[in-house]
């Protein structure tokens, strides 16, 4: 790219300016004339590169018309050759060429299209921090092979109740790990907290599973499980299986912070039901967000992705009797990206919402009000008896109950507190495997806050279930959609 701009330089010599007698370019004025036969010495390069390296000045002659013809003889910067000692960009450091697409990596840092020229003709989106793209002919991950597909698995083996945070995004099937130094794609870092970053959840909260009842899997060999009680199905161990109804680990914190304030300092909720409490009834032990758990991931994005989407699955022991009402226990996914293209990321970060029509639903339990379509893994009926607004679910699916069996949801409700009598209802229900979609820059670090907690009160538990991460090269509207696939 350099010799190109030099070359251009050089056509421009003939009536432009005349350099000083150092070698260097002068700047600006009229066409110098010159006495036809005389000599003078020259450079084109940049200031500053002359007698650097290899680069040197040359000689240039005046012509018959009175102008200065082209500088002959000298060398100008080019792009460094990798590992020969030699400095050819002229910049007194050998081996070091220059990131010319600004992608963090150079030539001699493995990237194989530094420039348009070099044979792709989006060099910002080639590099060893890209993905590979199928198809396109392109070596875009710069591993010397084109096209290749690039399989990776990293979520086998790994311990249920594991006390490392990477293992969760394993789980998740983001395998590749990486630092803020550098600009390769990857989890940059993994913890757990409570809903406000702050304290450390019970350790029963979070496991690693290879299927949850009788919902499986939707990569590899495992997924993340985050509780409000314990992340456990029927016959899970390390940690085993608690009551659904019952379970508090009287743990909590306040709500994040920057999606309370970006929703008027109140939680959102699906239309028509009763604002959750905020704050919470005023009895001892209960906070704003009860038995909180958020996967905190911080991630560098690949050089070419513009979005990422992953499979979440929402059940709940608040369904069906407490839908619509002040119980709605919350799963939220929230993005932090520098992304100002479109679609728009939503203002307040969580990707865990729903749009129908112009109504917007945040994933909860409240998703089952209204016939949304996103409670799907449950018993048709009555909802909501023991709140203000009742209502009828009449899109839970065959398939979807069959799901949920094993999960402990599945089993019959207890004593009195069914909205049914025949059939009488079960524990819950859920939304069965969902589709969570966000846009991001191609090279950014971005944080990732995947939380679930109980809303109100401490008891009625909530499960969310999380794999299948997956980068893809386009925008995407952002958003929680029924799974497709």
């Amino acid at each position: 790219m350099r010799t190109f701009f030099a070359s251009i330089l050089i056509m421009f010599a003939a009536c432009g300016p005349a350099p000083s007698g150092s070698g260097d370019d002068t700047d600006g004025g009229d066409v110098e004339t010159c006495d036809p036969g005389a000599q003078e010495a020259c450079y084109d390069g940049p200031n500053g590169t002359n007698g650097v390296g290899p680069c040197h000045g040359g000689i240039r002659q005046c012509a018959d018309d009175g102008r200065w013809g082209a500088c002959n003889d000298q060398m100008l910067p080019s792009t460094d050759v990798c590992g020969d000692g030699a400095d050819q960009n002229c910049d007194g450091t050998a081996d070091n060429a220059t990131d010319e697409d600004g992608d963090g990596f150079t030539n001699c840092a493995g990237d194989c299209c530094d420039t348009a020229t070099s044979g792709c003709m989006e060099p910002d989106k080639v590099g060893p921090g890209a993905i590979e793209v199928a198809g396109n002919e392109l070596d875009d991950d710069c591993d010397g092979t084109v096209d290749n597909e690039v399989v990776l698995e990293c979520d086998t083996g790994l311990v249920s109740n594991s006390a490392v945070p990477l293992d969760y995004a394993k789980a998740m099937d983001l395998c590749v790990t990486t630092t803020e130094a550098t600009h390769l794609w990857g989890v940059v870092s993994a913890r757990f907290t409570r809903a406000d970053l702050t304290g450390v959840p019970n350790a029963a909260q979070r496991a690693i599973r290879p299927d949850f009842g009788a919902t499986l899997v939707q990569h590899g060999a495992s997924m993340a499980v985050l509780s409000t009680a314990t992340a456990a199905a029927t016959g899970h161990t390390n940690p085993a299986p608690t009551s659904w109804q019952s379970t508090s680990h009287g743990t909590g914190s306040q709500f994040p912070a920057d999606w309370l304030a970006a929703n008027g300092g109140n939680l959102p909720n699906a239309p028509g039901c009763p604002a959750p409490a905020n704050p919470p009834f005023p009895l001892p032990g209960l906070f704003p967000a009860n038995d909180p758990i958020l996967l905190e991931l911080k991630i560098r994005t690949p050089q070419n992705a513009q979005s990422f989407s992953m499979r979440t699955n929402f059940m709940s022991a608040e369904f069906p009797e407490y839908v619509c009402t002040a119980f709605n226990d919350f799963f939220v996914v929230l993005l932090d990206s520098g992304w100002t293209g479109t679609p728009a990321n939503p203002t307040d970060k969580n990707l865990a919402f729903y749009v129908n029509g112009t109504s917007k639903y945040p994933v909860g339990v409240n998703l089952a009000h209204g016939n949304t379509g996103l409670f799907q893994s449950c018993q048709n009926g009555a909802t909501g008896c023991r709140g203000s607004v009742g209502g009828t679910i009449t899109t839970c699916t065959t398939p979807g109950l069959a799901e949920l069996q094993g999960t402990g949801m599945e089993v019959l409700e207890p004593g009195s507190m069914a909205c049914q009598a025949t059939p009488k209802d079960q524990i819950g229900g859920g939304t069965g495997w969902l589709t969570t979609v966000g846009n991001v820059n191609g090279g950014e670090i971005i944080t990732l806050r995947i939380a679930v907690w109980d809303t109100s009160d401490g008891a009625f538990d909530s499960v969310a279930l999380i794999d299948n991460f997956e980068w893809s090269l386009d925008p995407s509207e952002p958003g929680t959609v029924i799974d497709v696939d």
